[in-house]
């Protein structure tokens, strides 16, 4: 199972809703930063959950006058299966690949002032990442919510301390390496 058909499957065993509810909770809780759900995926998803079982769907009619909507809910089988993913997924570290590390691996090949650019512009991502984090988090959360808002605060946190690290480092390297013979 891939980490956007958990993420939608979760949030459709959390209660019965329809896309539109699944993209409000995917904006509300910052999920698009560490699962890759399109706006436009959540309805392709749900279509292979519900032929995998794990959903099922009904009409229903939407308040006042608009089109009625469909509504998924999680089969027993659905539940069972993010009951399962979800204690994998804990059970180890993350391992997903990482743009990052890719970007270094390129490190001498690459212009200095890029380099230099593009560490700064990581930083400033980071803090704002932070900043939008922080805002979010803020009010009483159930607790499942805070903790995956703890964690990607604390993620955030070590990678900007890691960020300014490694620029100095690579200024010092600059450095060294023009004067070196």
């Amino acid at each position: 199972m891939t980490n956007a058909e958990l993420a939608i499957l979760s949030l459709v065993a959390e209660r019965p809703c329809h896309g539109y509810d699944i993209e409000q909770t995917i904006v509300e809780r910052n999920m698009r930063d560490w699962t890759d759900v399109g706006f436009s995926s959540i309805y392709y998803l749900l279509g292979k959950l519900e032929a995998a079982g794990l959903v099922t769907s009904r009409r229903e009619s939407a308040p006042g006058r608009g089109p009625s909507r469909r509504v998924y809910t999680a089969t027993d089988a659905g539940t069972a299966t993010v009951h399962e993913e979800a204690v994998r997924a804990i059970a180890g570290p993350a391992r997903s690949p990482s743009s990052l590390q890719l970007g270094l691996s390129n490190l001498p090949e690459l212009d200095a002032e890029a380099v230099a650019g593009a560490i700064a512009a990581h930083e400033d991502d980071l803090v704002a990442r932070r900043e939008t984090l922080e805002r979010r988090s803020e009010g009483a959360l159930p607790f499942h919510v805070a903790a995956m808002f703890d964690l990607a605060l604390t993620q955030v946190e070590a990678e900007l301390g890691w960020i300014r690290r490694f620029r100095e480092d690579f200024h010092e390297h600059q450095r060294t390496e023009r004067t070196e013979p």
